[in-house]
């Protein structure tokens, strides 16, 4: 049987969630009841108009309405409130209160761009890498993503080292990709931290050193990064930069696999079928290649061949009742019921 690990770079290209002011709502704003703060508003009070378009979008003592907010920010956006503006780019570009406009997205944004608005730099930058509302342009991506990066947004500085490794609107400089990932991952964001772990891995843009690659690796594991958790299981497994452990390699895996990670879910079934940092259970392994292989990994697939040939039909249809109870993000079981059965001497069953 084969095993693979998740090496690949990763490329986190938006924002999710409505982006909201950098300003901290001050507290006679926060405190002035629905009518107060419409009359002020009414008034032609520019920050009145964002809280209140605010105040609508959340539903925040008053019930939810997207129009009333598109109409609120519409108001503050033309007195040149950049968050207001890039609030209404927002919605244009998820067509919340309004039909989605990808064009009128990308002229809010660009206004909030010119303000300097790292959030709308950064938006902007996917739009155009993305080629939504404006044509695919890499140079035009990089430019804006750099702009947010040079402000300290740790995620224009990911994606800017991204374009840098892959060569995109930029020449290619693995150094100047691992800078930028550097200055993303010195602000805890684990995507950086775990693209830094594979650079150390593989040796590129720096000699290889696993002992480097399972701190990066680490640093983003403990923050959920299901890809790190795999790898740093892959480490463990292999003793690469640590002391070999089957154990932990397969308490990695659990935790990637746990949280939907096909490669992870395939590694940990390895180690089922084997018995290496836990106890042997054909079972488990049939029913994590299965998850696996539905997410399409070959490895799995092949695996799961292999692992059907040694089951009976009790194990089989145990099997299927795990796959048939578990979603992601639960925890998966630890023991079957049939699966550490000696089955030599049964009938062998089919998937």
């Amino acid at each position: 049987m084969t095993k693979t690990r998740m090496f690949a770079l990763m490329f986190l290209s938006t924002l999710s969630g409505v982006l909201l002011s950098i300003w901290a709502v001050p507290t006679n704003y926060n405190a002035l009841s629905l009518s107060e703060l419409t009359q002020k508003a009414t008034a032609g009070n520019a920050k009145a108009q964002f809280y209140l378009g605010t105040r609508y979008y959340n539903g925040q003592s008053v019930q939810q309405d997207f129009q009333e907010a598109i109409n609120w920010f519409q108001k503050a956006a033309e007195q040149a409130v950049a968050e207001a503006q890039l609030n209404l780019g927002f919605m244009y570009e998820n067509g919340q209160g309004v039909p989605q406009d990808l064009q009128e997205a990308v002229n809010w944004y660009r206004k909030a761009a010119k303000q300097k608005n790292v959030q709308a730099q950064h938006k902007l930058g996917v739009m155009y890498y993305e080629g939504q509302g404006v044509p695919q342009d890499f140079q035009e991506a990089a430019n804006w993503w750099r702009k947010a990066a040079e402000q300290g947004f740790a995620m224009s500085q990911s994606n800017l080292g991204k374009m840098y490794y892959e060569g995109l609107g930029v020449p290619q400089d693995f150094q100047k990709a691992m800078n930028w990932w550097r200055k993303a991952a010195a602000q805890e964001f684990a995507l950086a931290q775990y693209n830094l772990g594979v650079m150390y891995a593989e040796g590129q843009g720096t000699p290889q050193d696993f002992q480097e690659a399972m701190n990066w690796y680490r640093k983003a594991a403990e923050q959920g990064h299901a890809s790190a958790r795999n790898n740093l299981g892959y480490m463990y497994e292999h003793g690469q930069g640590v002391s070999q452990d089957f154990q932990e390699a397969a308490n990695w895996y659990r935790k990637a696999a746990e949280h939907g990670h096909a490669s992870a879910q395939n590694n940990l079934g390895y180690m089922y079928e084997h018995g290496q940092g836990v106890p042997h259970d054909i079972v488990l392994a049939y029913a994590l290649f299965n998850i696996a292989a539905a997410d399409g990994d070959e490895e799995a697939l092949a695996n799961l061949d292999l692992a059907v040939k040694q089951m009976t039909s009790e194990q089989i249809e145990e099997g299927k009742t795990i796959l048939r109870q578990w979603r992601p993000g639960e925890p998966l079981p630890t023991a079957s019921k049939t699966g550490r059965a000696n089955s030599s001497s049964e009938t062998k069953g089919i998937p």
